[in-house]
């Protein structure tokens, strides 16, 4: 094996069974990838001690392909005896008292989970800027950002420092980065990989996903983390599935898939995008696959509807931090409204506060039927136009964004251009159905582009399918940053 440092979970897996590298060894090989080359990115918060790592793997059974495959968790997801800051000032110095349902199922397999990655701040933002401890760069151009908020998480994937990586997606927050990183992002069916131990934003939109260069890769992944979980009373009652099944090279024979017009027509959509988007169509129309255009009006409304009901939603959940039990403290405060007042002014970040306090308007008397409310009926309208989709066809088609990776602070003065990101992948969490982001190329600049694969309430086998069967007949996964594709 070449380079260690972009093989695949399957590679490193077979290197370990034929003793040809050793567990400690990954560890160390991939722990000494981000000492060395995640200074220009910074995706990491924390990389962990070999000793604790290893420490953790006491009790491990080596039974999937995961086993002994290091990666690295967004900070907002709890593992035992860890910080779990949110890239937050708030949560600094919380250490988790307990492990996440996904850390628990990752752990009992043998993953050694290598760190904590960086994020935006409680995972609001879509570049990795509301991070309260540093930007993390796109490792394609360092100038750029990754995309968010689990920019951390794909940054590390796609710089090669780490084969996969946890994040989590309520508004497109594994997509997003995804596409931007030029990497594969899932984000399940909500429900199917348990919520318990992942620190809240919008509870009804938040699923934790997977990162990884490799549709396969990210199979594997899934597979482990996925199933019902008693501990979450949103938990589907599904079984334990294995993924990689369903990877074939061949679409299933006649696959429909309903390419969504209203996406191409939006506002801001790159030409490369969209002539990248068309190419990728080819791709399946060759393999045998029926494209059928169709419109999803009810989408157009899906980032106004996330705005509402994400906002609500994280005004209620971030409530809970006011540094009287844990968080942030202000040791200036006199009294009890000092501390209240205090904590959450200096605490939390500048994004973090406009969404409390947008959330906490739509929610307070005399609004909340006309904007909350209001944003639930068209939330459940959209559900059901992408239900009647999928009585048409099996999945759905566009983009993951309309452009490659923008610039650093390129939003800093037009927040509505920052929050018009989710338009094509809120409706995804909204809707609760699963999504995956492929990449699709490059625009002529040499920025990666994704297309976004949307499927009915648990059909990630199809997707994984449809995925694969694209992948292996493209170069885009075997691509590699021309910074980071040189090293060992």
């Amino acid at each position: 094996m070449n380079n260690l440092s972009f093989a695949t979970i399957h590679e490193l897996s077979q290197a370990l069974k034929d003793k040809k590298i050793s567990v400690s060894e990954l560890i160390s090989f991939f722990s000494q990838q981000f000492s060395e080359h995640d200074g220009a990115l910074k995706s990491a918060l924390e990389i962990f001690s070999q000793e604790s790592i290893e420490h953790e793997l006491k009790n491990a059974s080596a039974t999937s392909l995961l086993s002994g495959i290091p990666g690295l968790i967004k900070d907002n997801i709890c593992q035992k005896g860890r910080i779990a800051s949110c890239s937050s000032k708030m949560l600094e110095n919380y250490r988790a008292s307990y492990d996440a349902t996904a850390i628990e199922r990752l752990k009992a397999v043998g993953a050694p989970l290598l760190g904590r990655a960086n994020m935006d701040e409680f995972a609001m933002g879509s570049s990795t800027e509301t991070s309260a401890f540093f930007k993390t760069a796109n490792p394609w151009d360092i100038s750029r950002v990754p995309g968010g908020s689990s920019g951390g998480s794909a940054a590390c994937v796609a710089a090669g420092l780490v084969p996969w990586a946890l994040g989590s997606d309520t508004g497109g927050s594994v997509r997003q980065p995804a596409s931007f990183c030029n990497i594969v992002g899932s984000k399940p069916t909500y429900g199917l990989v348990s919520r318990y131990g992942l620190i809240a934003y919008a509870s009804s939109l938040d699923q934790i996903g997977v990162l990884t260069r490799t549709v396969h890769d990210n199979a594997v992944v899934m597979s482990e983390i996925a199933g019902h979980d008693e501990r979450d009373s949103t938990s589907l009652r599904v079984k334990k599935t294995d993924y990689t099944q369903f990877l074939q090279r061949k679409l299933p024979a006649g696959l429909k898939i309903g390419v969504v017009t209203n996406a191409f027509e939006a506002e801001g959509m790159d030409a490369d995008v969209v002539k990248r988007l068309q190419d990728v169509l080819a791709v399946y129309e060759k393999s045998g696959a029926v494209i059928k255009r169709l419109s999803l009006p009810a989408m157009d409304y899906g980032a106004a509807v996330y705005f509402m009901v994400s906002r609500a939603e994280a005004a209620s959940n971030l409530a809970r931090f006011d540094g009287i039990r844990y968080g942030y403290r202000d040791t200036d405060a006199k009294t009890l409204s000092d501390v209240y007042v205090n904590d959450r002014s200096h605490g939390f970040g500048a994004e973090v506060k406009r969404r409390i306090l947008i959330g906490n308007y739509a929610l307070s008397s005399g609004h909340a039927d006309a904007y909350y409310q209001s944003a639930k009926t068209v939330q459940a309208l959209m559900r059901q136009q992408f239900l009647q989709a999928f009585k048409e066809v099996d999945l759905l088609f566009m983009p993951t964004t309309p452009s490659g990776a923008f610039k650093f602070g390129a939003f800093d003065n037009d927040r509505l251009k920052m929050d018009l990101q989710d338009y094509f992948n809120a409706s995804a969490n909204l809707t609760g159905v699963p999504a995956l982001s492929i990449p699709a190329g490059f625009t002529s600049d040499g920025l990666p582009v994704g297309f976004q694969l949307i499927g009915p309430d648990l059909s990630e086998g199809l997707l994984f399918n449809a995925a694969y069967a694209y992948e292996q007949q493209t170069p885009w996964h075997t691509m590699m940053p021309p910074a980071y594709s040189s090293k060992k």
